[in-house]
């Protein structure tokens, strides 16, 4: 049972951020809803000061967020990427969460301009499409529409898509992805990716514009959004040398 807060060194404040911590981390899910104030007032024999400065941290952290007229639920926490190249599957499993995929749309098509250009594909060639929903942990992360050169990796969309593609152009077509450019920009989401993320339309999401490499050919050129809030990029910055 909860027992009231001591006076000590420590602030109260920061006594009961401590304890509220350790119950989102290690004994509540996300999405579950904290106690409420006057509970915690109860339980913990402190001021309604106390009890919202010490919510309002973890809130401010990301580990709790509130929900106007519901109350304070556990956040989930966001999927902290290091910006390198590497596979969506790789990328979760290193970072220790389980990734799973649904796969939307496996077709050969013709390629939009943009995708043609950035593939060196003459205009109105067909290509591959595969649209994916990628999950961490059962949670929707990322809409993945990606487009590939049939040339080089013939038969791609009979394989199985559910993992990493990277993998299969490495292993089965001698095709590793060496390199990649792209851009990220935030965007509103539209409503065909609002559904599939589980977020309302015109939420905001991240999205990633990227062409792949292997040898210096353009393999792949995708299209990905992902949730803005269960998703974040992490990059070290360097000074530039000068001459």
């Amino acid at each position: 049972m909860p027992a009231p807060l001591r006076d000590s060194a420590v602030p109260k404040h920061e006594q009961l951020r401590a304890i509220l911590l350790q119950k989102c981390t290690r004994e509540l899910q996300p999405g579950d809803l904290l106690t409420s104030e006057r509970n915690l007032m109860q339980d913990y024999g402190v001021s309604r000061i106390t009890v919202r400065e010490a919510v309002g941290q973890l809130v401010n952290e990301g580990y709790l967020v509130r929900v106007r007229g519901k109350g304070t639920f556990v956040a989930h926490r966001p999927v902290q990427s290091r910006l390198h190249l590497a596979s969506f599957t790789e990328e979760m499993r290193a970072l220790g969460h389980h990734p799973t995929t649904l796969v939307l749309v496996a077709e050969e098509a013709i390629a939009p301009e943009a995708t043609a250009r950035a593939l060196r594909l003459p205009q109105g060639v067909l290509a591959y499409h595969v649209r994916r929903l990628r999950l961490a942990d059962d949670d929707p992360i990322s809409v993945d529409d990606a487009w590939f050169n049939p040339e080089l990796v013939p038969g791609l969309i009979s394989h199985d898509l559910t993992g990493s593609i990277y993998r299969t152009t490495a292993d089965r077509y001698g095709r590793p992805i060496e390199r990649a450019v792209q851009t990220v920009d935030a965007q509103a989401a539209e409503a065909g990716v609002a559904a599939l993320l589980g977020v309302k339309k015109g939420a905001a999401v991240l999205h990633f514009d990227r062409v792949s490499f292997s040898a210096e050919v353009p393999i792949e050129h995708t299209h990905s959004w992902y949730r803005a809030d269960r998703y974040r990029v992490q990059m070290e910055v360097g000074q530039r040398s000068q001459a």
